[in-house]
């Protein structure tokens, strides 16, 4: 899965980085290094042509949207703090998600993601003790992260609300390449600069993208242990994404690092 990232780039950088033709964003988020669900996150996206307006081609966008996705046919806008991921090998069947995939494809820019290794120690409960890694792309760029978006219309706001359209996200997962599956099993699903325009195009159909649906190839990113202190969402810095030194963590996880 993926239940925490960091995203610390510019709109500035996203608009280039991305090729946007159109920043939505009315304000910049603060850089966050402990991206959680329900949180305020960047997404680019493709908005269906409109010829009717004299739109021909979809326009490329930035947004500000609310990761944790809500259907458009939810009652209860709160389900979307369990829609947070969505698996890609299952993503053209679920109700809660097969629309979306159809034609409301985004990509969302992150610097890494967080995830917990299960050590050999336990707790006093008995559990394993689990340790934060960093997984970064090696070569210091942006992750692209697969997501689909949705539009849910509040029923209890008037027709002349701005705040009466949510827009939500989702990041799409998949199976873990070699290299990071002994940490976990699952990881976002990455799309690569020369799939972008297929993935974010809404005339193409999700049908037509299973081929992208594929864990990233192996070395493209790289995996480090960091201080626990980001399990909190209160703590947020750059110091989360420092990288613990080998000699501070258990055998079992500087095995993990030099594996």
């Amino acid at each position: 899965m993926c239940g925490r990232y960091a995203s610390s780039r510019r709109p500035e950088d996203l608009l280039e980085e991305f090729e946007v033709a159109e920043s939505l964003v009315a304000a910049p988020l603060a850089p966050d290094y402990n991206v959680a669900p329900t949180k305020e996150v960047y997404a680019v996206l493709e908005r269906p042509p409109s010829p009717e307006h004299g739109v021909e081609e979809p326009r490329r966008q930035l947004r500000v949207l609310t990761w944790g996705l809500v259907p458009s046919w939810a009652k209860d806008p709160s389900i979307g703090s369990r829609m947070i991921n969505a698996r890609s090998e299952t993503v053209a069947e679920k109700p809660a998600f097969r629309r979306a995939f159809a034609a409301r494809r985004c990509l969302l820019p992150a610097d890494g993601y967080f995830e917990w290794y299960a050590t050999s120690a336990l707790t006093k409960a008995g559990k394993p003790v689990k340790q934060p890694f960093f997984i970064r792309p090696r070569d210091g760029g942006v992750l692209a992260m697969a997501g689909l978006y949705e539009i849910w219309r509040d029923p209890t706001r008037a027709d002349d609300d701005p705040a009466r359209f949510r827009w939500t996200c989702t990041v799409l997962t998949t199976e873990a390449e070699d290299s990071l599956g002994h940490i976990h099993d699952r990881m976002p699903l990455m799309v690569t600069p020369e799939a972008r325009e297929r993935w974010l195009d809404p005339r193409v159909s999700g049908a037509e993208l299973l081929d992208l649906l594929a864990p990233a190839a192996p070395g493209v990113l790289e995996a480090f242990p960091v201080s626990t202190a980001v399990n909190s969402v209160r703590n947020n810095g750059p110091e989360l994404l420092a990288p613990l030194p080998l000699e501070g963590v258990p055998d079992d996880v500087r095995a993990e690092v030099v594996r």
